[in-house]
Order: C-alpha cells, then sequence, then structure tokens
C-alpha cells in the first residue's frame, strides 16, 4: 500500500476523520513494521470547539503541534500515563486535528502483545492510549511529520462498508459542543473503543 501524500492531510478536521477510516497506520521501529486498521476517529476542529484543546486559538506548550500543517502528528498525555495520537489537519496555523481512536491490528501483533503485555487480539488497538502503547507512540513523536523519517505514517486503505457517528467520548462539561456527532466509527469492527449504534 502506498504512503497517503502530505497534501491530502491540509483538509479541515471534520472531513479528514470519516476520510481517515480504513486507512493503515503505520510503525516502523528498527525495522520491525507495526500497523492496523483506522477503524474509529474524532474531529476537534479549533476555532469556538470548546472540547478541542486549540480552542479560541490558544497556543500552549502542550497543543503547539496542533497548529502545523496537516500530516504532523499532535501527541499529547492524559492521567499522566496514557497518550494519546492525532494527525495535525488543516493548514499551517489553523489548529485542527483528527484523534484516532481505534486500530484493527494488522501487522506486527507479537510486538504489539509484548507492548501491552496481553495476548488478546481485540483489546490492544482498542482506544487512543492502548493503541499507543501498542505502536509505541509517545510525546517524542510530537510535532513530527508522518513519513518514514518519523517511523510513523499512514497507508491507503480501503473504506468501511458502513459508517456510524455518535457524540464525542469524554468530553466532559462542554456545553453543546459534547453532543457534536463528530466521532466516526467502522461500524462493523469490533475493535472500538465504544460501540456506536446509532448515525448515519
Amino acid at each position: 500500500m502506498s504512503p497517503r501524500p502530505f497534501g491530502a492531510f491540509s483538509i479541515p478536521a471534520l472531513e479528514l476523520a470519516p476520510a481517515l477510516l480504513g486507512s493503515i497506520l503505520v510503525r516502523s521501529i528498527n525495522g520491525t513494521r507495526v500497523a492496523g486498521r483506522i477503524v474509529e476517529t474524532e474531529a476537534y476542529p479549533g476555532g469556538d470547539d470548546l472540547g478541542s484543546h486549540s480552542r479560541g486559538g490558544r497556543r500552549t506548550a502542550r497543543n503547539g503541534a496542533m497548529f502545523l500543517a496537516g500530516g504532523h502528528a499532535y501527541v499529547y498525555l492524559i492521567y499522566g500515563m496514557h497518550h494519546c495520537f492525532n494527525v495535525v489537519s488543516g493548514r499551517d496555523g489553523e489548529g485542527e486535528a483528527v484523534l484516532i481512536r481505534a486500530l484493527e491490528p494488522l501487522e506486527g501483533l507479537d510486538a504489539m502483545r509484548a507492548r501491552r503485555g496481553r495476548s488478546g487480539d481485540r483489546d490492544l488497538c482498542r482506544g487512543p492510549g492502548r493503541l499507543a502503547a501498542a505502536l509505541e507512540i509517545d510525546r517524542k513523536l510530537d510535532a513530527r511529520r508522518l513519513g518514514g523519517q518519523s517511523g510513523l505514517w499512514i497507508e491507503c486503505g480501503t473504506a468501511p462498508r458502513k459508517i456510524v457517528t455518535s457524540p464525542r467520548i469524554g468530553l466532559g462539561e462542554v456545553g453543546p459542543w459534547a453532543s457534536r456527532r463528530w466521532r466516526w466509527c467502522d461500524a462493523e469492527s469490533i475493535h472500538l473503543s465504544r460501540p456506536a449504534r446509532i448515525g448515519r
């Protein structure tokens, strides 16, 4: 499969999030290829969206990568222990990103199992913290351009037969932004972080 062109990520987060479903996220470490099919995403378009780290255009040491051009990695730490991997979208300075919430493991399962300390394949990449651990994605990759030099890239894949949408997960009190259906899922995947039964 061929890597997605760098320019393919320069579209708004609300367009990129569903477009990434079915694509293959690849991590290469010391010649070992680990990969999974993207089955769940969430869009964080910034601007007025109170669910976005970049809401109101604010830039911090933590979210600086969000303001790079589409095609860079935005990696942050939650609860002091779990990393979350986002694909920066849009144009330079816009502060948009797509959170990769779940993968269907495809390649390098032994390496994933070793990193996760478990053998059950269904849960290896079911959730943003789990997939980051399985693919050894951490803050060292933050602000890196996706591609061979960073050892992290996205390849073209096959879109799901059916996509469902739902509100984003874990936003807390952000008013009407919590109900926006900006989470996209492969309706047939068993690897979703949570079920998503209602949508288009």
